[in-house]
């Protein structure tokens, strides 16, 4: 099973917004800082990412026929989602076989990768004609909740004169730089049998309104963060036929546009093989009048002590301190950890300034 069990009731509380599979949590690899894979269409980035992460047809239904098995001489996709800490990016790596690869028309007949994702897991409808208020017009519902609060994409595999995705809603921006990247590799004509790889990330949202990016609201993406997320792999086998498959990761049709019917995922810490022994911490600024200040241990690894000397003359020990400078300045703050795997050192020069 390619896929991540968590069974505990904590995590079903968590999951409530995004639980189409109850108890089937899939995993996100994050990738260390200095991997973080190129754009473009190369996979070889993607090979130190486990097996275990890949999903396959297996985890896929086609619920426009239930009964219909996967078929690796037809249709044979496997994708791979990844993270980078301290960004606020999904990455994709999607390779995929079809023995018919259709994508010469113009419009939306056109093999699609559907991708929607629910970043905060706040759930609900995401499409107008979903809209729970039926008093709404459906302009009304188009221009306020088309993509807002969970973002849709219909990403063209391959474009063939198009942009490489429809972000489906108002808010266009949403799939271009500096918000997404994608890149294509393929050597087949339309018509034709072939393998694809493409390579993208996207930028999940809370907040993605029609109004434009200026007021737009990046979900932040942390260790151990379950977001919802699903897709569906839409597959034409004749061109002149406007029938097509939809083989869907959620078990819901209604999930391109209903973000309840999403497929929890949970952002994976490094694997051991990638993690090493680092002091770092962050701070947040309590009352700027008080010059109070909560500093919070980051360190990658296993810490059991701490010294924090906080430029002003004074030490503690303690894992995730709050301290009181008495002037103001800027200060330069120093934590030094130590664990079964040794001792590390990080400190920021004037990154704490009090007023």
């Amino acid at each position: 099973m390619k896929h991540y069990l968590f069974l505990t009731a904590a995590l079903f509380c968590l999951a409530a917004h995004a639980a189409d599979r109850p108890g089937v949590t899939f995993k996100i690899f994050q990738f260390p800082a200095d991997k973080i894979p190129r754009i473009d269409g190369n996979p070889e980035d993607w090979s130190i990412v486990p097996d275990d992460y890949a999903i396959g047809m297996d985890q896929l239904v086609d619920d426009t026929h239930p009964d219909r098995k996967p078929d690796p001489k037809d249709l044979d996709v496997k994708v791979k989602v990844g993270w980078v800490k301290g960004l606020n990016r999904l990455f994709f790596l999607y390779q995929a076989y079809d023995n018919y690869w259709d994508f010469a028309q113009p419009g939306l007949h056109n093999d699609i990768f559907e991708l929607v994702v629910d970043g905060d897991m706040s759930g609900g409808p995401l499409i107008e004609s979903l809209r729970p208020d039926k008093n709404m017009s459906e302009r009304d519902a188009h221009f306020s909740m088309h993509g807002v609060t969970a973002q849709n994409y219909h990403i063209m595999t391959p474009p063939l004169g198009k942009d490489w995705a429809l972000a489906w809603g108002c808010n266009s921006y949403v799939k271009n730089l500096p918000y997404a990247n994608a890149a294509y590799n393929y050597n087949f004509k339309p018509g034709e049998s072939g393998k694809l790889t493409l390579e993208f990330w996207i930028t999940p949202f809370d907040y993605a309104g029609c109004e434009g990016p200026q007021r737009a609201v990046e979900s932040v993406l942390t260790e151990d963060k379950l977001i919802g997320l699903s897709w569906a792999v839409l597959d034409y086998d004749n061109a002149n036929d406007p029938a097509h498959a939809f083989w869907n990761l959620s078990r819901q049709h209604t999930m391109y546009g209903n973000a309840d019917q999403l497929v929890t995922f949970r952002l994976m810490p490094l694997e051991p093989q990638f993690r090493k022994f680092e002091a770092n911490w962050s701070f947040k600024i309590l009352d700027m009048d008080r010059r109070l200040v909560a500093f919070k241990d980051e360190t990658t690894g296993k810490a059991t002590a701490w010294k924090w000397t906080f430029g002003d003359g004074t030490q503690s020990a303690e894992q995730n301190p709050v301290h009181q400078y008495t002037k103001g300045g800027d200060y330069t703050v120093v934590l030094e950890a130590e664990g079964p795997e040794g001792k590390s050192r990080r400190e920021k020069i004037w990154d704490v300034a009090v007023r």
